[in-house]
Order: structure tokens, then C-alpha cells, then sequence
């Protein structure tokens, strides 16, 4: 039996995602988050999604000033030296955002929780924080091998989870150049975390030149359901041996989401415009990065 192309497009891959579901954008921080499909789910409209991560930033700052997310939960929201994420405060403050801490490690070891199949992880640390008492569903027991005080996090537990690599070939297999640092850390827990995973990458490959390099496939076939070939696709973020933050673009991005009035225009300018995000890199003058497929990498 042949194997099975799951090779799409952006506007297909973004379908998966229904309102109202739990989803998970892979990358840390500034680094590699897949702004390309983030920004096709505010083209498409989506609402009413919950967003569940790690340490996250202008990608949920975007889908909270596009009005598709109603609920957060991670340990950090934030544009990191580029400033505050304004969208993200102004939403909580305004009483139409919920958002749920967690501190950052628990916030992996949510996923990993997930990865395992386990009803909660445990946690033995949480003594006198305040995240235990505004965070309900952190629940206290007590260990039945040592009697000690211990606190039952709830998993992670996405629908979806969507992350962004180098390359990968359409049958879905994923590859991340050596060396191997913490984004790359948390878009493989991530995708060990939940059934539906779509892969958003640089350049699509042939499965031949994958095969060549076999140690670098950290997301195999059977964990994808869609893979979409999108350069740029964590622009203006950065992607480790391709492109660097853009900081041109974040700082207008900053500007732009100082006022709700200045967000929906620059909404519509940029993600919302005929030639959608696609454009966002030619803006700022970026030119199409090397192939990940033809680098040198280490073996």
C-alpha cells in the first residue's frame, strides 16, 4: 500500500480548527511560532478558542486582538524587549479575555501530561503561591507514599496543536536542523500532546532527501495529520538558522496594538488584506530565506 500525501494548504489545514476548541502554537516566546496559520485562523474568522501554551506572545497577542480567543492559559503573554502585549492586558482588563497562570515549567509539564495520558501531573512546589488560590483547577491532595502536600495540575489537554519547522516531505515527516535548541524542545513535547497536529514548514522536501537525514526527523509521519509548505511562516518571529526577529516589524506591531481603533487597521492593512500574511515579509523588505533542504547540517 502507498503511503498517504497530507500535504495542503494554509486555508485547508485551517479548517481543522472548529470555534471553540483548545489549541496549542508551538515555538517559545519570540522564536518560531507559526504566525502564518495563526493569521489564516483570523482571516477565516474563527472564535471562542482557548489557547494553551507555554510561554507565548505576538501570536496569541494577534488572536486576541482579532476577538478569536476567549480563554488563555500559559505562564506568559508578552512581546518580550519589543514591549508589552497590549491586546492581551487590554482584553483581561476589559473583562473579555480569561486568563489562567501557570508557572512556566508546570506550563510544559501540562502537555507532558498530556503526552503520557495522564488525568494530572504532579506537583510538589506550589506551597504559598498565589497560583494555587486564583487557579481552581490546581487541586491539593496528599501523597499517599510520603503524606506530603502535593497539588494535581491539569493536563494540557488541545484538540489541535500547530506548530512551525524547517522542512519536512508530504508525507508529514518533520525535521529540525542541529543543533537542537528550547523552541525546538517544546514544538516535539507539544506534538507528542494531542491526535490532530498540523505542520506548517519553511520548504517541503522529497521524502529522499529526508531519508538522507534521518536523525534530524523528530516529528514522524504517524503524528501529523496535515503538513503545509509556508516560507516565512513564523515571520516576524525567528527561525533558527534561517531568519532573525524582525525588529522593524515588531515595532510596528507594537504601535499598531497600542489602541484597539489602530489594531483593526493595521489588521486590515496587513493579515486581512487580498494578499494576506504572505505580504507581511516583502513589507519590511525580506527576501526568501535559503532552502533548509540544501544546508549543510551536522550529522
Amino acid at each position: 500500500m502507498g503511503r498517504t500525501s497530507k500535504l495542503t494548504s494554509l486555508n485547508v489545514a485551517a479548517k481543522m480548527v472548529s470555534d471553540g476548541q483548545r489549541i496549542a502554537l508551538g515555538g517559545f516566546a519570540v522564536y518560531q511560532r507559526p504566525m502564518a496559520f495563526a493569521c489564516e485562523l483570523v482571516r477565516q474568522g474563527r472564535r471562542k478558542l482557548t489557547l494553551v501554551g507555554v510561554v507565548n506572545s505576538i501570536e496569541a497577542d494577534l488572536l486576541i486582538g482579532a476577538g478569536a480567543v476567549s480563554r488563555i492559559e500559559t505562564s506568559y503573554v508578552g512581546l518580550e524587549k519589543y514591549g508589552q502585549a497590549r491586546n492581551f492586558r487590554r482584553a483581561v482588563e476589559n473583562g473579555v479575555l480569561e486568563a489562567v497562570d501557570y508557572p512556566e515549567l508546570l506550563a510544559w509539564d501540562r502537555f507532558r501530561a498530556s503526552q503520557e495520558g495522564l488525568p494530572f501531573w504532579p506537583c510538589a512546589f506550589l506551597g504559598g503561591s498565589g497560583v494555587v488560590k486564583y487557579n481552581p483547577d490546581i487541586i491539593p491532595f496528599t501523597c499517599p507514599v510520603t503524606s506530603a502536600m502535593l497539588w494535581a495540575v491539569p493536563p494540557a489537554a488541545p484538540d489541535v496543536v500547530i506548530v512551525h519547522a524547517p522542512m519536512g516531505d508530504e508525507y508529514g515527516n518533520v525535521a529540525f536542523n542541529h543543533p537542537r535548541m528550547l523552541p525546538q524542545s517544546v514544538d516535539i513535547t507539544l506534538t507528542r500532546a494531542c491526535d490532530t497536529v498540523i505542520v506548517t514548514v519553511e520548504k517541503i522536501v522529497t521524502a529522499r532527501e529526508i531519508k538522507q537525514r534521518p536523525h534530524l526527523v523528530e516529528i514522524p509521519a504517524f503524528r501529523t495529520t496535515h503538513i503545509v509548505e509556508a516560507p516565512f511562516g513564523a515571520y516576524p518571529t525567528a527561525m533558527a538558522g534561517l531568519y532573525d526577529c524582525d525588529d522593524a516589524a515588531f515595532a510596528d506591531y507594537a504601535k499598531a496594538s497600542a489602541s484597539a481603533g489602530h489594531f483593526a487597521a493595521w489588521l486590515a492593512q496587513t493579515v486581512k488584506a487580498p494578499a494576506g500574511p504572505a505580504a507581511w515579509p516583502e513589507r519590511f523588505g525580506m527576501v526568501r530565506p535559503p532552502s533548509p533542504g540544501n544546508r549543510e547540517t551536522p550529522a
